[in-house]
């Protein structure tokens, strides 16, 4: 009695893998031109850099996430996520000293959140299938890290300089983004 649900369980763990699978490729190719346009809207906010050279910093980027190859698909869209939520959140501080255009922090924090709501639906999947703590202390060094840019910036008063840094800072950990969008491939 048993033996006549096996086909069928089995044919049912080959269609969600292979819809999970789908959702990955889809989802690592929306990821990869969103980030590429977050870049590019970044670049287009003018900084003053010669003269905030005294001001650069090293905020100390998490080394594992530097050396993606030991990320899991699951791993990276949770780290992927993290990530996107701090920088919105660094994004929606005070710019006003800036100069910037208005409209492109917009834009940007526009193409931030539209990435973030893609992963989120496989983010709930994954949640539900896996347990694993193994991002606890990568995320928690995503926090502090990113913890150091709001602190800075809070010490610089959120001055042109201090901005200036963290703009170039936000186009290093983009960069290091698409690293992991590659590791969401199957």
């Amino acid at each position: 009695m048993t033996y006549r649900w096996i086909l069928p369980m089995a044919l049912l763990l080959c269609v969600s893998t292979t819809a999970i699978s789908v959702n990955y490729d889809l989802l690592q190719s929306q990821l990869r031109s969103s980030n590429s346009a977050c870049q590019k809207l970044l670049r287009q906010l003018n900084g003053a850099p010669q003269q905030c050279l005294e001001d650069t910093m090293n905020f100390q980027f998490p080394e594992e996430i530097e050396q993606a190859q030991q990320f899991q698909k699951e791993d990276a869209a949770l780290v992927i996520y993290e990530m996107l939520q701090h920088t919105l959140r660094i994004f929606r501080r005070n710019f006003a000293s800036t100069g910037w255009n208005e409209t492109i922090v917009e834009n940007l924090l526009v193409k931030v959140h539209l990435q973030m709501d893609r992963l989120e639906t496989n983010l709930e999947e994954i949640m539900e299938e896996e347990s694993s703590t193994w991002g606890n202390t990568t995320i928690l060094r995503l926090k502090k890290y990113y913890g150091r840019i709001t602190q800075y910036l809070k010490a610089k008063k959120y001055s042109l300089c201090a901005w200036t840094v963290v703009q170039a800072e936000m186009l290093r950990s983009l960069a290091f983004l698409n690293g992991l969008i590659d590791y969401l491939q199957n």
